[in-house]
């Protein structure tokens, strides 16, 4: 394991450093470049202010990184006994976020989001979650800074995770499975499809109409804008430091799981930095769930983040904004879009796609537990296997790095599917 770096006191947003800047989000009424004004009855300012802006580092205020301390810098962990078992050349180094409070990165953006909400005075905040790691990290930090949080959680998700369900009431948040009775867009889904598993769109679309109805609450998303994708560049920049005090220059490849693509950004961009900066040649592999390929066989166009069309138009790799994954164990990967900043990094020829199906994810997942100790969470399953094919194909060392973006102890029920031969 790799020694401790100090926790960062900056985020870092790519976008001040891309050679071609951004497509910007567009107003879904207007079709102009969005404003914030336009997003002012959703979130809070800070939070809007990062959203449209281009600097490249972004100081963090000093009361989120109290609350980091708590459990940053996650470690960097050299996968000796996993390298064995591959038989590969290459010296693999796992960035491990399962070891915060709620076991995932969740809890890096979920805790800036609660804080700039609080100094707004709100009080009331709605969200979405897929397989509950957003919605329990939100709930976390909610009770921090004295916030009520009421999460839509996917259906699929809600019935088969019951477990992050009870972190999310336990951390004081109130859940509804999604689509619900409780919204026009989630009556108006049941009333089309009522036998649908749901879909993060369709929640997202409940979460924001009930925070656009009540002038007194503000919604929170778990990962795609610019400003979630920012909070978690703590992942890559301590990886990055932590990476050149075991020994190595940089590495040669990245692989995390892709599904709104908070999580790999936060790992990869401050990577590609380096090579933005000619310091670096480093690639940059997303990998995404066969049952839900929004870079690999999505297009690349302007869409809604929602089912209902309520949010702004994003530039982003698309399934659609009515499609509607298979309820795949991975829920976090059940999104039919990708962060419009890592689409564009991908657009730019700085990441690439791959897509891995659920079965193979879960067979690497269960060699890796064998050999390192750590059950991953279904989604980092899929890095972990893109990851283990790449490196056993090598004849020469490369450095190859993981994100492992939280443990799977609450998704045992997955693995005895698997191992069972019932997975479907």
């Amino acid at each position: 394991m790799s020694e401790p770096v100090n926790i960062p006191t900056h985020w870092y947003n790519i976008a001040g450093d891309l050679p071609v800047a951004p497509p910007p989000h567009l107003h879904p009424g207007t079709k102009e470049p969005i404003t914030a004004d336009d997003l002012a009855p959703l979130f809070a300012k800070g939070l809007i202010e990062q959203e449209l802006s281009t600097e490249t580092n972004i100081e963090i205020p000093e009361p989120i990184r109290d609350v980091y301390r708590n459990y940053r810098t996650t470690p960097l962990i050299r996968a000796h006994a996993f390298e064995k078992a591959l038989g590969t050349p290459a010296r693999i180094y796992v960035k491990y976020e399962g070891v915060s409070p709620v076991g995932s990165h969740k809890v890096n953006s979920a805790v800036a989001q609660a804080y700039y909400n609080s100094i707004d005075g709100v009080k009331r905040l709605t969200t979405e979650t897929g397989a509950g790691q957003w919605g329990s990290a939100l709930s976390f930090a909610c009770a921090k800074f004295g916030i009520d949080l009421e999460v839509w959680q996917v259906r699929a998700s809600y019935e088969s995770k019951p477990y992050r369900r009870f972190l999310i009431e336990t951390y004081g948040g109130t859940v509804h499975a999604s689509p619900s009775e409780l919204t026009d867009a989630g009556r108006q889904v049941l009333a089309d499809y009522p036998d649908t598993p749901g879909s993060l769109g369709i929640a997202v679309s409940e979460a924001v109409e009930v925070a656009v109805k009540d002038p007194a609450a503000r919604y929170t998303l778990g990962s795609v804008l610019n400003h979630v994708v920012l909070h978690q560049t703590v992942i890559g920049l301590e990886a990055v430091a932590q990476l050149r005090a075991a020994g190595e220059e940089n590495a040669d490849v990245v692989f995390g799981c892709a599904g709104g693509g908070s999580n790999l950004a936060g790992l990869a961009f401050p990577f590609i930095r380096e090579v933005l900066h000619e310091r670096a040649a480093t690639r940059v592999v997303a990998v995404e769930p066969a049952a839900c390929p929004s870079i690999t066989r999505g297009e690349y166009r302007y869409d809604h983040g929602d089912i209902a069309g309520l949010t702004p138009l994003l530039k982003m790799h698309t399934l659609g904004q009515d499609f509607i994954p298979d309820p795949i164990h991975a829920g976090g990967l059940r999104y039919h879009g990708m962060a419009p900043l890592l689409s564009h990094t991908v657009e730019l020829g700085y990441v690439e796609g791959k897509a891995v199906p659920q079965t193979d994810a879960f067979a690497a997942a269960v060699q890796f537990a064998r050999t390192e100790g750590i059950v991953p969470a279904p989604e980092s399953a899929h890095a972990i296997a893109a990851a283990a094919e790449y490196a056993k194909g090598l004849t020469e060392p490369e450095v190859v790095v993981i994100g492992l973006s939280g443990h799977g102890q609450l998704d045992l029920p997955a693995y005895h599917a698997y191992l069972s031969g019932n997975l479907d």
